[in-house]
């Protein structure tokens, strides 16, 4: 809805939609501006922006999300074309590295473009628990696994069995 309805609430130009305006009055009277009753947008995630400038092309924008996903399809064609023995394993950890790398990005690039998706401190902790979840299994995974840890070892047998 744009067009301006002053005769049904909640549409813009009625004072329970807010038109800015009360945003001036309140602050020069040092009140507090009172709540919109409609949600009319979201706030972009903090280093949401373009990670390129302007005239760069779209995916020279996107470097950051491209980045990522390049990582987490190579993984998965290296799981999924089984191109030597432990292929399952170094895929899965490709697709765990591609996730660790884009926590990385997340806490050292001021602007990522689409790989914000919540705030910085959520993506970050999202991606790095997941990344670090998806490579500690790979190492751990069954035949001949290249990590062991027996407590880890021991709650798998007891959900097994």
């Amino acid at each position: 809805m744009t067009s301006e309805n002053p005769g049904i609430p909640g549409s813009p130009g009625t004072p329970e939609f807010g038109d800015g305006a009360d945003v001036a009055e309140a602050s020069a009277e040092g009140g507090r501006k009172r709540p919109a009753a409609v949600t009319t947008d979201t706030a972009r995630p903090e280093g949401g922006g373009r990670a390129a400038p302007g005239d760069a092309s779209a995916p020279a924008r996107q470097w950051p999300l491209l980045t990522v996903l390049t990582l987490a399809g190579t993984g998965l064609l290296v799981v999924g074309t089984d191109p030597f023995p432990q292929a399952f394993r170094v895929g899965a950890m490709l697709i765990g590295a591609a996730l660790l790398v884009g926590a990385v990005m997340r806490r050292v690039l001021p602007s990522v473009g689409m790989l914000a998706v919540r705030s910085r401190f959520t993506d970050m902790i999202t991606y790095g628990v997941m990344g670090g979840l998806i490579v500690l299994l790979a190492l751990m995974v069954q035949p001949e696994p290249w990590l062991k840890i027996p407590f880890l070892e021991e709650v798998l047998h007891l959900t097994v069995t």
